[in-house]
């Protein structure tokens, strides 16, 4: 089962080692372990349903407490703390579009307002439940799951778009495909939340963002039925998928989703390289990237995550012998670590292999054995390390945009200084590193994370987080970087959208989502 008041399954944990806790407490002060609510006390909370009874709708308290908020950092604040400001009145099952729309008129005759809800990973508040006179009704997508139809013939597949990745990629495999879809939440988030947050995978310079993978679809809206074809191309004015990616619920609830999908790589290699410092690390990932090479994958740690990495490792010893063979190499305390993937037939990948150890080699860049593969089995660990960190009164959280290669060093500069320096303060360090996790030829994403110290209440521990995640929001907005490179709007970004889309940018999209929903049944609040 998923933990109710964190990441991920509640049978699963990554301990901080001592050795980590230590790195932590010299680096941003020793922590303080909270006092967490327990389950049963949450939901002694929920107040009664203002809901009628509807077979697909539950009422249930502890179905309630589940839905009621997303896993950014403030969720896991209210959440540990056990003051939930709100909860849905009813969660809502339903197994097929035909429900949906039902749905629409009962929450309609109650006066509800109706919040979808994928897999619930959203960091930004696509799915929290905000106080209010109206009743909130959530529609999970759980149970829309099936895969419906493959074709090998178009390389298609049509699911439904409550499908998790574990298995949409279960049912691919055993027919030999693959969506290669892999974002870091990927164990717990769906195809349908990856559309209409316009996800990124960790693997999308060689399978494709989702925009790229996403052909086709059906949309249930307040307004009526969209459905979306799947031609390879089309020249017939503004491309209506467009208005389906990224429309974070408010537009309609995504039932079914068709995706362009690949055969199983016939080999998949993940290889990890350190570079003497972080300029030719740099132009060396900047090369790949434009290079035209067959990779599905370029990470690039700057020195300070490397170093950090290699910390919090909590295996001192290896870290000591890999420090003194690099150091054989030339490769001193400024080393950056790149993890690269490759991922097609053994001809490729096996081409693309020898392209970039030779690119990477000409700007210094060695290659450390087994590295890469050790990385790709626990590629999706970091998120249950923010549960550890918690429990021994550190808060981690991360913030990311993206931005030309140009303007790669100012924007990173910006950020970090803007996290190290926000809670100054109130006299408290924090510890900023980032990574270039997504990679294009014109530019790069930037993916920071932020280690504090928890306060002694969750009213402070809040004004902490809110201080470090403002202070990065607007370097970003002063220092020509997005908003958000993967994780939508919610409401985290809201208060930015018009710096970057301006005020007519953002008064159509409010146009378009009123004819859709004309009259503002769905998700609250969230994107404008």
């Amino acid at each position: 089962m998923r933990r109710w008041n964190g990441w991920g399954h509640a049978a699963v944990g990554y301990p901080l080692p001592d050795t980590t806790a230590a790195v932590l407490a010299e680096r941003v002060g020793p922590g303080t372990t909270p006092r967490d609510a327990t389950l049963p006390e949450v939901m002694a909370s929920v107040p009664p349903s203002r809901l009628p009874p509807h077979p697909l709708v539950s009422t249930e308290p502890e179905v309630r407490v589940r839905h009621a908020r997303g896993q950014s950092f403030p969720d896991l604040i209210v959440m540990r703390d056990g003051h939930v400001p709100a909860f849905p009145d009813g969660v809502a099952f339903p197994n097929q579009s035909e429900e949906v729309r039902a749905l629409f008129a009962y929450a309609r005759d109650a006066g509800a307002r109706i919040i979808p809800y994928g897999g619930g990973t959203s960091v930004v508040g696509h799915v929290n439940v905000e106080p209010g006179d109206a009743p909130i009704l959530t529609v999970s997508l759980e149970r829309l799951q099936q895969l419906h139809a493959l074709s090998e013939e178009d390389r298609l597949a049509t699911f439904g778009a409550g499908v998790s990745g574990p298995r949409l990629e279960e049912q691919l495999r055993a027919r030999g495909y693959t969506l290669g879809h892999f974002p870091q939440s990927f164990e717990q988030s769906t195809l349908g939340g990856w559309i209409v947050t316009r996800s990124r995978g960790q693997q999308s310079l060689g399978y494709g963002r989702i925009e790229n993978l996403f052909a086709g679809g059906r949309l249930e809206a307040p307004a009526g039925t969209l459905v979306l074809p799947t031609f390879p191309a089309s020249a017939t004015g503004p491309d209506v998928r467009e208005f389906v990616l990224g429309s974070e619920g408010r537009m309609g609830i995504l039932t079914e989703a068709t995706v362009r999908i690949s055969p199983l790589p016939e080999r998949e290699d993940f290889l990890a390289l350190f570079f003497p410092d972080w300029e030719r690390a740099r132009t060396a990932v900047r090369e790949l990237a434009q290079s035209g090479a067959p990779l599905s994958m370029l990470r690039l740690s700057t020195p300070e995550e490397t170093a950090i990495n290699l910390a919090l490792a909590g295996h001192p010893r290896m870290v000591g012998l890999l420090s003194g063979v690099l150091s054989l190499r030339g490769i001193g305390p400024d080393s950056c670590m790149l993890v690269l993937g490759l991922s097609g037939s053994a001809r490729n990948v096996e081409h693309g292999r020898r392209m970039a150890l030779d690119l990477a080699g000409r700007h210094g860049g060695v290659r450390v054995p087994a590295l890469g593969e050790k990385w790709k089995k626990g590629r999706f660990r970091s998120p249950y390390l923010r549960n550890a960190a918690w429990e021994r009164g550190w808060g981690v959280d991360t913030v990311e945009t993206a931005t030309s290669w140009s303007n790669v060093p100012r924007l990173l500069a910006a950020v970090e200084g803007a996290l190290r320096e926000a809670l100054a303060d109130r006299g408290e360090r924090v510890l900023a590193f980032t990574h270039l996790s997504h990679v294009y030829p014109s530019g790069s994403n930037l993916y920071t994370t932020f280690i504090f110290r928890l306060g002694a209440e969750a009213a402070e521990t809040h004004a902490r987080w809110l201080a470090l995640k403002t202070a990065a929001s607007r370097a970003m907005v002063a220092h020509g970087g997005t908003i958000s490179h993967q994780h939508g709007v919610g409401t985290d970004h809201r208060p930015y959208l018009e710096a970057e889309k301006g005020p007519l940018g953002v008064a159509a999209i409010r146009q378009m989502l009123g004819t859709f929903d004309p009259t503002g049944l769905l998700n609250p609040g969230k994107l404008v």
